[in-house]
């Protein structure tokens, strides 16, 4: 109780000016808080995480609280039952305490919407947390949770994460379940099925494992997940690892600072004995890549309309579609046979000024197109390769600089061990002043 009583003191104290969590449930959570101290008095077995509170993003069904995914039409939608992301976490012995807040429909990279209004960054509260986990990032980054659940179909999890200077897990797609991942309440088919995924953020790499175990795997719900085993995150040595280093992809803009910090911790790493080389990246077009990312989407989303278009989209659209992908799938992973990890940005700039979406943004003092700010993450969505974003210091402006590593398809638990012994170089987690 006394940990459930120090969060929702934390919400109050300081929710008011971010505005991260959006719904809560103080009653239910202590209540859930009460059951797990009784069952401990009473010695039963409990689960990893007995008694833990936490917070999901607004997007994911839970029984009995609002799913709305900042949309109005969703304002009011409460879902049947948990998705199995959520019914996982609370089997663990986690107690939920409400939701946080995202895009509407998850659609931006800053979160904001009609219901909620915006997120703001706690380092600088004109800035924003980012999106569509925005209010997760924030949550976890001011001590209101102690981890959450992001969603991530273009940087959607490591890019609040680097804005708010924690960690963020996006896996190997078809990890973790994307059932119930999206408020539902017509029962339509589900659209999401590929480049998205459900990955934690938390405040060190120890949670984002654990909470990772927690939610992997196939869980009877969603049919396209692999059932791959996750290994135990090995202990690994600096001098063991092969670490590949891009400070920014061609043709992508990227702040100098955030190159900087990408060649600051490839030299951190090399003068303690990683071997540490610059990435010879594959021979593809990448802003093709991002451009080609976006139309199994939109085929995805006109399939699932309550009115088909007057001329659907040819189905053999739709297999040229996947096969373009699966060339730069395979590619990608002839690539990391030389490398344990690449190193490199995950947006083109640090935490910008609340903005109307689509707006140029400044980097360097140069107005770039808005929406090449996740170019650096979304070349791995549309690869479906597994990336943790870890905090690596901060920009003149005193905002966190996010980097990613990004590894093998199903190396997971590998990744999280190479990012761990990382993150003591990188800088690790700092909670923002004044929280």
């Amino acid at each position: 109780m006394e940990v459930l009583d120090a969060h929702l003191a934390q919400i109050d104290r300081h929710n008011g000016a971010v505005n991260a969590v959006v719904t809560l449930d103080p009653n239910g959570a202590i209540e859930g808080a009460r059951q797990a101290d009784t069952a401990l008095e009473r010695g039963d077995t409990v689960g990893p995480l007995h008694g833990v509170p936490f917070t999901l993003k607004d997007a994911h069904e839970t029984a009995g609280m609002k799913t709305t995914a900042g949309f109005p039409p969703f304002a009011d939608y409460v879902a049947r039952q948990d998705s199995p992301v959520a019914a996982r976490l609370k089997a663990a012995g986690a107690v939920l305490v409400g939701k946080t807040n995202v895009a509407t429909m998850l659609g931006d990279w800053q979160s904001d919407n009609p219901l909620f209004g915006r997120t703001s960054n706690p380092w600088d509260l004109s800035g924003t947390a980012g999106g569509s986990s925005g209010g997760a990032a924030a949550a976890v980054a001011t001590g209101m949770t102690p981890f959450e659940i992001g969603t991530d179909m273009q940087d959607s999890i490591r890019l609040p994460a680097s804005f708010c200077g924690v960690y963020g897990l996006k896996p190997t797609e078809n990890r973790v379940s994307l059932a119930g991942a999206f408020p539902d309440p017509g029962g339509t088919p589900r659209s999401v099925r590929l480049m998205s995924c459900v990955g934690p953020l938390a405040r060190n790499i120890e949670d984002l494992a654990l909470i990772h175990r927690i939610i992997v795997g196939p869980d009877g719900a969603d049919t396209d997940l692999a059932p791959v085993p996750f290994d135990p995150t090995p202990k690994l040595e600096l001098k063991s690892l092969r670490i590949a280093c891009a400070n920014a992809f061609p043709g992508f803009p990227v702040a100098a600072e955030i190159s900087a910090a990408v060649e600051g911790l490839a030299a951190e790493l090399a003068s303690v004995g990683a071997t540490v080389e610059e990435a010879k990246l594959p021979k593809l077009d990448l802003h093709d890549d991002l451009a080609e990312g976006g139309k199994p989407i939109g085929m995805m989303m006109e399939a699932t309309q309550p009115e088909p278009p007057e001329q659907p989209t040819p189905v053999s659209r739709w297999f040229a579609a996947l096969a373009r992908r699966d060339r730069s799938i395979l590619t990608w992973e002839r690539f990391f046979e030389s490398c344990d990890a690449l190193l490199c940005p995950v947006a083109m700039t640090t935490a910008f000024a609340h903005c109307k979406p689509g707006s140029p943004l400044k980097v360097d003092g140069k107005d770039e197109s808005y929406w090449m700010l996740p170019a650096h993450g979304s070349v791995f969505n549309y690869s479906g390769h597994p990336a943790i974003a870890i905090p690596c210091g901060h920009d003149g402006n005193g905002l966190p600089i996010g980097l990613q590593l990004v590894g093998k398809k199903w190396s997971e638990s590998r990744l999280l061990g190479i990012a761990a012994a990382i993150a003591p170089l990188a800088g690790g987690f700092r909670r923002p002043p004044g929280y």
